[in-house]
């Protein structure tokens, strides 16, 4: 009997294989061997050319990129070593850079190779939009500046800031995707992310929005290791009616990446984002945080800190008590 639910469960990259099954068998039907530049060691002067691939290409069409560019020698040979690499259905959209007159299980290996994609846009954990911006400027893929694309750019629901959904991860585009288009991708990818953590404050007292910024804090402020205590502790304080004083906000309004000396003069500018100056938490997030800051935000550590310090690489201490906070900051400067 055929197994119709076996059927469904086919993943994409199964999909994929089994097409180019198919593909293969029916050139060999058609009759004839194919043709295979010889496996060899790729040197680093060697000739290469730039290879467009179309969002959604599956093998048959890839390969045919392929042999028309002169990178393989038939697009068969293409396919045979997609059909035994389950990763083949992984092959990024996009522009990648590919050596000439190599074999086809090489020609796979360099499309699945990300440091071969030209253009890669890569948004680091806790990334500004400001900096995301200028990634894509500097591609030269798109005339238009990213902010004015950014108004058009549908947000998730109960979300007004575009700062702080723009997913960390690597993307590469195909040719003719819109810059709109392109930022909405990486907010897609926020929303689907977000669906497998059941993303609502467990406290009832956080918006969505919120929820994201407390993320970008806990993001700025720590470890990975950390992430769940510092949530916490932005939440004791803002139950306590403290402020939060958080130097990273105050980074961000100064657009200083990468500094740890905070001057007091810095503590006294006038921004909603100077969280030594005001009560509560900034009026949007301060960076795009990643999966584990997202998932600490809406699942704090349970404790009653309200003081937390780095003293040193690794070394972050958490405690309810000024005393031992001030005893700790002795020691951190």
């Amino acid at each position: 009997m055929f197994n119709y639910l076996a059927l469904k469960r086919l993943t994409l990259a199964g999909v994929f294989i089994l097409s180019l099954t198919f593909a293969l068998r029916a050139m060999n039907i058609a009759g004839g061997g194919y043709q295979d530049f010889p496996v060899r060691e790729i040197s680093a002067n060697e000739e290469s050319v730039e290879i467009s691939i179309p969002t959604g290409a599956f093998g048959a069409e890839i390969g045919q990129i392929l042999e028309n560019a002169g990178v393989v020698a038939s697009s068969e040979s293409f396919f045979r070593a997609a059909v035994g690499n389950p990763k083949a259905g992984s092959i990024a959209p996009g522009t990648h850079k590919i050596n000439l007159k190599i074999s086809g299980s090489e020609a796979l290996m360099q499309l699945l190779d990300p440091k071969r994609i030209v253009n890669l846009i890569k948004i680091a954990e806790g990334a500004w939009n400001s900096e995301i911006f200028a990634q894509m400027s500097a591609t030269q893929i798109w005339s238009e500046s990213p902010k004015a694309s950014a108004k058009l750019v549908k947000l998730p629901v109960g979300i007004k800031s575009l700062e702080g959904v723009l997913f960390p991860a690597q993307y590469s585009f195909a040719e003719g995707t819109t810059q709109v288009d392109a930022l909405q991708s990486m907010v897609d990818k926020f929303n689907q992310e977000i669906a497998g953590i059941d993303f609502v404050d467990p406290e009832g007292k956080l918006t969505s929005q919120q929820l994201v910024t407390v993320a970008s804090l806990v993001q700025a402020e720590g470890d990975t290791k950390d992430f769940a205590q510092i949530s916490r502790v932005i939440r004791n304080r803002l139950a306590a009616g403290m402020p939060l004083q958080l130097d990273s906000t105050v980074h961000y309004l100064k657009a200083t990446r990468g500094q740890i000396y905070l001057s007091m003069k810095s503590t006294k500018l006038k921004s909603p984002y100077n969280t030594y100056q005001n009560y509560g938490l900034p009026p949007a997030p301060i960076g795009n945080p990643g999966l584990a800051a997202l998932k600490a935000a809406v699942a704090p550590a349970t404790g009653d800190w309200l003081f937390f310090i780095t003293v040193a690489p690794g070394d972050t201490r958490f405690t309810k008590s000024y005393n031992e906070f001030s005893e700790w900051k002795v020691l951190y400067q």
